[in-house]
């Protein structure tokens, strides 16, 4: 058994999180980015007999669509699979339904899901730092649970998740833009992974491409790209919703 990991991780935090569950797992490792321009993308060699964990972030409680679009690709040869919604500790609403739900459709056998949180990409503030040293040692149990039933009998009743059909209409927005502080290094265009970016004009945007993943923020050397004052406006409104700590979660399927 191979065990895979297959993320769209803009900002990092979502590939930490997936590392953390599989860190105790005494496996062979394959990771797959999909976070990556288009030309980029691997697709793995997935087998019957491996386990494998997909992680996306949460943006306004879907997925995002260029992550799903580039995961239905793979092939599942009927694999085992975890799937691992990420999010800024406001909530998850209906993205880990529709990660079970599109891993479905593609062949997986979701045994388990994962919800967990990690620093919010655009209001940093919220969730800061995390996952942090707690987060590691639970996400790691969890990953011990995870594998303990994977390699047990395949003879489960169907997992059941939060949230809702139809899923969530998702935002469009926001869309970051470089001040001044733009050096022209190309930075942010070599990595962004929906090539939003023009190569003739770096501090711009094409809002048609562009998912709002961050990743643009996340890699600039000088902080030259933001959001404006979007960003004060995302803050407020999350003050509340973002105050209390969220934890993480185990969903996991019972074979009685």
């Amino acid at each position: 058994m191979n065990i895979h990991q297959i993320t769209f991780s803009p900002t990092g935090g979502t590939r930490r999180v997936c590392e953390y569950i599989c860190e105790c797992i005494d496996k062979k490792l394959l990771a797959t980015d999909l976070c990556v321009k288009e030309g980029q993308i691997r697709v793995p060699d997935i087998h019957e007999e491996d386990l494998v964990f997909i992680a996306m972030p949460v943006y306004a409680g879907r997925v995002p669509v260029l992550a799903v679009e580039r995961l239905k690709r793979i092939q599942s040869n009927r694999a085992k699979c975890v799937v691992v919604a990420v999010y800024g500790n406001r909530a998850y609403d209906d993205a880990l339904l529709e990660m079970q739900d599109v891993a479905t459709e593609i062949g997986f056998r979701v045994i388990a899901a994962v919800s967990a949180v990690a620093e919010h990409s655009i209001a940093r503030m919220y969730a800061a730092g995390r996952p942090d040293a707690g987060d590691r040692k639970e996400l790691a149990a969890f990953g011990a649970a995870i594998i303990n039933k994977a390699e047990g009998t395949d003879t489960y009743k169907p997992l059941s998740l939060p949230g809702n059909r139809p899923y969530r209409v998702g935002n469009v927005g926001p869309f970051p833009t470089a001040n001044e502080l733009c050096t022209g290094c190309g930075m942010c265009q070599e990595h962004c992974p929906a090539d939003a970016i023009p190569v003739d004009n770096l501090r711009s945007v094409n809002k048609e491409a562009c998912v709002s993943c961050m990743r643009c923020l996340s890699v600039c050397p000088t902080k030259a790209r933001n959001i404006g004052t979007v960003e004060m406006m995302v803050t407020e409104k999350l003050k509340t919703l973002c105050a209390t700590r969220k934890g993480n979660e185990l969903f996991i399927k019972d074979n009685k």
